[in-house]
């Protein structure tokens, strides 16, 4: 091998080094107070809090305005109970039962429940389209905000429009 004698490491001489390298690596822990302090995570969270208020506002829209409207006109849109029944025991299953009395008649057979996943497409539907138009509402008024903001700005007067060209010609030469 080499000339010099190889050297186990024992305990205490791998704790010292350890203890070393996270003093080395406090730059770590500042760097990430530093973030954690600055806007990009607390901006971040606000927006998780708010966006979780703002979700509980939409579904009470969905649950309490939009869907009594849409079950006065088409019906409870539940489609929950659809889906084809396979395999073994799946005979067992009484004509037009619901899907909690199917998977009890045969809790072997393979149930494809896609009644669900189309009551909850329906409902993502229903849900993007309050989102969109509330969206759009909002830019509306920001629009006719910014509009009663430009026509509120003076027009400047005969003198201040003379002395400015004055500038302008005064610069290009």
């Amino acid at each position: 091998m080499g000339n010099g004698r190889r050297r186990n490491k024992n305990s205490l001489e791998i704790k010292k080094e350890l203890i070393y390298l996270n003093l080395n690596d406090m730059g770590i822990v500042k760097e990430f107070k530093e973030f954690a302090v600055k806007g990009n995570a607390i901006d971040m969270a606000v927006g998780v809090i708010i966006g979780g208020a703002f979700g509980t506002i939409i579904t009470s829209i969905i649950d309490d305005l939009v869907m009594p409207i849409v079950g006065a006109i088409v019906g409870k849109p539940d489609f929950s109970s659809f889906y084809i029944a396979m395999g073994k025991g799946s005979e067992l299953i009484p004509e037009g039962a619901t899907l909690e009395v199917a998977r009890e008649a045969a809790p072997e057979a393979a149930i494809f429940a896609y009644g669900n996943f189309i009551t909850v497409g329906i409902n993502f539907l229903l849900l993007a389209l309050v989102v969109f138009l509330m969206v759009k509402t909002l830019n509306k008024m920001k629009r006719k905000n910014e509009e009663v903001e430009e026509a509120a700005q003076p027009t400047p007067s005969a003198e201040e429009t003379l002395l400015t060209e004055i500038r302008d010609l005064l610069k290009e030469k």
